[in-house]
């Protein structure tokens, strides 16, 4: 097997799972002093329960998160701080202590804690009104949101759906407990403790050299394609997932890997993306479609693809352009986004 990048540095790479730019830009020891701030508020019931007095809070309904409309016209997720969370709940029927079945999602970089809250049980539209904003479907709010308000909004709706789908022990069949920040549940019968957990997937944007491999499944939008991406078996590697995959879905044997970075995707379940470029050769680009697993795959040029990425369909209530690719948000973006710059700089 050939790799782009000595294999070392590809396991260096692993280890880097949060963006270092952003780590090292800050002062770290405010960096350190918030992360173990909330590793207490984790732990301590008792503090996680007085941080709640001073908190911001992502609401959702049914899963579904909050925005409000800002005067662009753009919009925004909605963060609202305990006294006015308290007073929309009571002002809906709920009691105001209500708050204490949020769950911790971390902090500002003011040191100021996030906690995400399912209101499921409430009247939508009721609510919709006194917090001045739509519950929109995660999906479409990739669309209407920045960057970094997606990645809290994604680990928000994640965090809720676990603690909603292990409420019973797998071992015993009874109820387990959430501590106070929700980071474990126990099942006091068995004593066993269970954490959130992502499932490893693979994500892959395979090329021959100046055309990138792209797939669509018939759940995706109308005009959508992405890259090849599935779930890591049972005791794979990342290397043989990729591999496996690859050959199943479109049957292909690739060459070369390089790592390019993770994320965390909030769909089905809750993933763990891990992203790779793959080369194949020049001579063995004949793409044989899994049918079964993908509705189309096919090689799109560098001109196709740079139009794609210049023109987003931002709206997602207007008709979306014959093809197009996942948002800005998504680690597939940024992979398509990377191809396309080394084509254009390997082009100069």
């Amino acid at each position: 097997m050939q790799y782009l990048v000595d294999p070392l540095d590809m396991l260096k790479s692993f280890k880097l799972l949060f963006n270092c730019n952003r780590v090292l830009s800050r002062s770290c020891s405010g960096y350190v002093s918030r992360m173990r701030s909330l590793m207490r508020l984790k732990e301590d019931d008792e503090a996680c329960r007085e941080a709640l007095k001073s908190g911001n809070f992502l609401l959702y309904h049914k899963l579904a998160p909050l925005l409000q409309k800002t005067n662009s016209g753009l919009y925004k997720l909605a963060c609202l701080n305990t006294s006015d969370l308290e007073h929309i709940l009571e002002k809906v029927g709920k009691d105001k202590h209500f708050v204490n079945e949020s769950f911790l999602l971390g902090c500002t970089d003011k040191g100021e804690p996030q906690f995400s809250l399912e209101l499921g049980d409430l009247d939508r539209s009721a609510l919709e009104q006194e917090c001045r904003g739509l519950f929109v479907d995660l999906r479409k709010a990739f669309f209407m949101m920045t960057g970094p308000e997606s990645a809290l909004v994604a680990k928000g709706q994640a965090l809720l759906r676990w603690h909603l789908t292990n409420g019973f022990c797998s071992a015993t069949g009874q109820p387990t407990v959430r501590n106070q920040s929700g980071s474990f549940r126990v099942c006091h019968s068995s004593g066993v403790t269970y954490y959130p957990k992502m499932a490893p997937v693979v994500i892959v944007l395979v090329s021959d050299g100046s055309r990138c491999l792209l797939a669509r499944q018939a759940m995706f939008p109308p005009g959508m394609y992405s890259a090849l991406s599935g779930f890591c078996d049972m005791g794979e590697s990342v290397e043989e997932a990729l591999h496996r995959e690859v050959a199943e879905e479109v049957g292909l044997e690739v060459e070369n890997l390089q790592y390019s970075g993770s994320q965390h995707w909030p769909f089905p379940q809750s993933s763990f993306m891990l992203a790779c470029h793959a080369t194949v050769s020049p001579d063995k680009t004949q793409v044989n479609v899994d049918t079964a697993e993908l509705e189309d795959a096919r090689w799109f040029t560098f001109e196709e693809i740079t139009e794609a990425l210049q023109k987003p369909p931002l709206n997602p209530k207007r008709e979306p352009p014959a093809f197009w690719v996942p948002p800005s948000y998504a680690i597939a973006n940024k992979l398509i986004q990377e191809w396309a710059n080394q084509q254009q700089l390997s082009r100069k």
